[in-house]
């Protein structure tokens, strides 16, 4: 699933093409995109618009309107924008100088939605916390998340009201980055963890959008060089690039999980392990 960097890397590429342009038609093929909601219905009210501007919060895309109506759009597992003809085709937009953009989805878990601002803010401030880049995303705010609580800080992480936009991929980077081991009980973090996992987080969501996000061989985000830059994730076996360990892995939350044994806190001595 896309995660922060592949996200706002995919925001930066449509909303260069979108920004400031009317949409002249937009067809919507797959019921599912937009289900409750006809999709006729929707791809009639886009018809005619211009877009005002493309945001992101988390891992959705938001298309602001100058109607005032926003489209929510939720990549999940395969979806993305195209510019060129691409198979899986499950919607397109034509703008007004006859330029074609498509959005594609192999798997067909994305989703569209057409709300008016303020309820497109409502929806997301349930589902979000605050954007981790940002200021909002505090020392104090992510401790209180972690406070008290007994689940494994990876899968503590990985929900989205604590930090928007991270996922499986750089919840590993960035508990590499902090020296956390990703089974330590959340609520077991000292101040000074928390404060490192907070940065831990920042740096590796950073560095993801520097590389433009990860490109793992499927051809959803192709283009990306993050995965050439990985300390952890799929290196199951390589050595650690601060301490030479062989990366292990292991399951948290149901989830494949990397991380160094030996740099790494140990979630049962609270230590770290001589490096």
């Amino acid at each position: 699933m896309p995660e922060l960097p592949e996200v706002e890397t995919e925001r930066r590429r449509l909303a260069s093409r979108l920004r400031g342009r009317q949409l002249a038609h937009v067809r919507i093929d797959d019921p599912r995109l937009t289900r409750p909601d006809d999709p006729a219905i929707v791809a009639t009210a886009l018809a005619g618009d211009r877009v005002a501007e493309v945001d992101r919060r988390g891992k959705y895309l938001l298309v602001r309107l100058e109607s005032g109506r926003v489209l929510l759009v939720h990549l999940r597992m395969t979806g993305s924008f195209r510019y060129m003809p691409a198979s899986h085709e499950r919607a397109v937009l034509e703008l007004e100088d006859g330029t074609r953009i498509a959005y594609r989805d192999l798997r067909r878990f994305g989703t569209w939605q057409l709300l008016e601002a303020e309820d497109a803010e409502q929806h997301l401030g349930i589902r979000l916390g605050p954007e981790p880049l940002e200021r909002g995303f505090t020392k104090a705010f992510l401790g209180g998340r972690l406070a008290d609580r007994s689940a494994p800080v990876k899968a503590a992480i990985l929900d989205q009201r604590t930090v928007a936009g991270l996922g499986n991929i750089y919840s590993d980077e960035a508990l590499w980055q902090a020296q956390i081991h990703p089974q330590r009980p959340a609520g077991t973090l000292s101040t000074e963890e928390i404060g490192a996992l907070r940065e831990g987080i920042r740096k590796a969501l950073r560095i993801g959008i520097r590389h433009q996000g990860a490109d793992l061989g499927d051809g959803t985000y192709a283009g990306g060089r993050m995965q050439e830059r990985f300390n952890v994730y799929g290196r199951d076996g390589e050595p650690c690039n601060r301490c030479g360990t062989p990366i292990e892995k292991i399951r948290v939350a149901g989830r494949g999980t990397w991380y160094c044994p030996s740099c790494q806190v140990s979630p049962r001595s609270g230590n770290r392990h001589p490096v």
